[in-house]
């Protein structure tokens, strides 16, 4: 067929909308991109918290454990408040010395500034123990 036939035509479309498609992918990829930069930086200090630990709680007659996920956060890097409202943990990850200048091919473990509110059981607390064992933060509760 010519190029004035209609199946001519119908390619053409077909061919600007498949543009139009890539044009409008890579623009929202660049915008990803420019978000990611602006809210995930690892060089300072985040202002705000920028992930949550993982938590697991047990409860083994007046014993309380919460096993608090922190693989590479050392004891001083975290802080524990015991409230009213709950267990609060918070601190920070930093990003390793060693990598901090790397170009990034994947990063899936969080680093930066962490906090997790932990609602408890009805009843007063005390923190009887706390202490690190294979990543994990162990805080060991008793009743007041």
């Amino acid at each position: 067929m010519d190029a004035g036939s209609g199946e001519g035509r119908w390619h053409m479309r077909s061919r600007e909308r498949s543009f139009w498609m890539w044009a409008e992918a890579l623009e929202l990829l660049q915008g990803g991109e420019q978000l990611r930069r602006r809210f995930f930086t690892l060089d300072g200090p985040q202002p705000v918290p920028c992930w949550e630990p993982a938590v697991d709680v047990y409860q083994n007659d007046d014993e309380l454990r919460l096993l608090v996920a922190l693989p590479g956060v050392g004891p001083r890097q975290v802080e524990v408040v015991l409230d009213d409202d709950g267990l609060l943990v918070r601190g920070e990850r930093p990003m390793p010395a060693r990598l901090s200048r790397a170009a990034i091919h994947r990063i899936e473990i969080p680093y930066g500034r962490f906090e997790r509110r932990i609602p408890l059981p009805a009843g007063r607390y005390r923190l009887d123990q706390r202490f690190f064992a294979d990543g994990c933060l162990m805080l060991v509760l008793h009743p007041s």
